[in-house]
């Protein structure tokens, strides 16, 4: 009983602490310490409990009962220079420190079946800008947390071959803030306006994991769709008949509740893990993103004014390599490296993301003794620059002024702590 309870503990904090971070898109791979070392290289290794989140079939190989807990702190930094004409301005993200946690759970109920949870985020993002900076018209606040909470069943079928069913039931919360060009007797300021919500979706996650011989192994999974409907408020900082202009593009400045459907892309990861001695293990791997469903971010006011934003995004793949050694019973090394395409259209492209692709750098090392185990990681993200000059997305486009621009120096950095315990 006591250790359900500590389950439930660790669990309620991962939920009070849904995660907000910067990755290719914005989905999310930090899922345990062992595997950003890795570099996501867990979908064919799969054989500690934090599988539940990269490939669930492989807790089959874990016997009695393990629970792991933890979390990132993820550091994003970066800049973005709009262009006026010929003159330029440069500005800078605020210095944030985002957190990530996790928390897992695996018990075998027999020789040919497992059950788990596991609650982690699939997707985030967040940037903060200063309110009086040039792109303050497209976003100035943006934030998306989900967490998700995905039981799971694993069943062994034979010594090679185990697979995973997954419910997933995923929160998210959304914040948004930007200013709106506002006309009052005659004269011309900027207005706020917030958005915030929160919603509901639910997916499915499925997973198959084949232990070919001693040296061989093989992973798939796949993690659906959620069709997140986020309902939520719009408020102003000023309200009033005249606050603003009647062009079509432009809000009545009146608070209101507000709704937008924000549909979260599926992906199938595989990985095959190649170990020639006890101690050493090498694996590679890709993960495919479906983010071309990602067509849009529409915002629907109750005082009817429509935010039509379009995106149509393209499929983004990761591919990743990683090696683990086992100098000492109790010791472990680690590292890994990967490679994510661009998805983001630049045609489309506004302030939210300022991301076009990345490589990741991680190292990582582990600590085993008696029953507990301790996994620290650090990663290292290069971001690849994205073009604004091109753009039609509000606020950034000729109406404010802002004719080219791209962002800049934009990196990550990653340190993550996981604790496990084998009952």
């Amino acid at each position: 009983m006591k250790v359900f309870r500590a389950v439930c503990l660790a669990l309620a904090l991962v939920a009070c602490c849904a995660p907000v971070a910067w990755g290719e898109g914005f989905s999310l791979n930090e899922w345990s310490a062992r595997g950003v070392s890795l570099a996501g290289g867990m979908v064919g290794r799969a054989d500690d409990v934090s599988a539940i989140a990269y490939n669930a079939a492989g807790i089959t190989q874990l016997p009695g009962t393990r629970t792991m807990g933890g979390f990132a702190l993820i550091s994003p930094s970066g800049g973005i220079s709009t262009s006026y004409g010929s003159r330029e301005t440069s500005t800078y993200t605020k210095p944030a420190l985002w957190n990530a946690p996790h928390a897992y759970l695996s018990h075998q109920l027999s020789d040919n079946a497992w059950v788990g949870l596991g609650v982690f985020s699939r997707f985030g993002l967040g940037n903060s800008y200063s309110g009086d900076w040039a792109g303050r018209y497209n976003v100035y606040d943006i934030g998306v947390q989900t967490i998700s909470f995905v039981p799971t069943l694993a069943i062994k079928l034979n010594d090679t071959v185990s697979f995973s069913v997954g419910v997933e039931a995923m929160n998210a919360h959304m914040y948004m803030g930007n200013k709106i060009l506002t006309y009052n007797n005659g004269k011309k300021f900027d207005n706020d306006m917030q958005l915030e919500g929160n919603g509901w979706g639910y997916g499915a996650h499925l997973g198959l994991h084949m232990h070919l011989n001693d040296q061989w192994s093989v992973g798939l999974s796949y993690k659906s769709q959620v069709t997140m409907n986020i309902n939520g408020d719009v408020e102003f900082a000023y309200q009033g008949n005249n606050a603003i202009s009647k062009a079509k593009h432009l809000p009545e400045a009146r608070n209101c509740g507000a709704n937008t459907v924000l549909q979260l892309p599926d992906s199938a990861a595989l990985g095959v893990t190649y170990k020639p001695l006890d101690n050493l293990s090498f694996e590679v791997g890709t993960v495919w993103t479906r983010w071309s469903t990602y067509n849009a971010l529409n915002i629907y006011m109750d005082s009817g004014y429509n935010s039509i934003n379009n995106k149509e995004w393209r499929d983004g793949w990761n591919f990743n390599g990683s090696v683990e050694y086992k100098p000492l019973d109790w010791w472990t090394l680690r590292a890994g490296f990967s490679y994510e395409t661009p998805v983001v259209n630049e045609s489309h492209a506004d302030f939210m993301i300022p991301t076009n692709g990345r490589k990741t750098l991680s190292v990582g090392t582990g600590f085993n003794w008696n029953n507990w185990t301790v996994d620290l990681a650090y990663a290292h993200l290069w971001i690849n620059s994205l073009d604004y000059g091109g753009t039609d997305a509000k606020g950034i486009s000729p109406e404010v002024g802002i004719t080219g621009g791209n962002s800049k120096d934009v990196s990550a950095n990653i340190y993550m702590l996981s604790v496990g315990y084998t009952f």
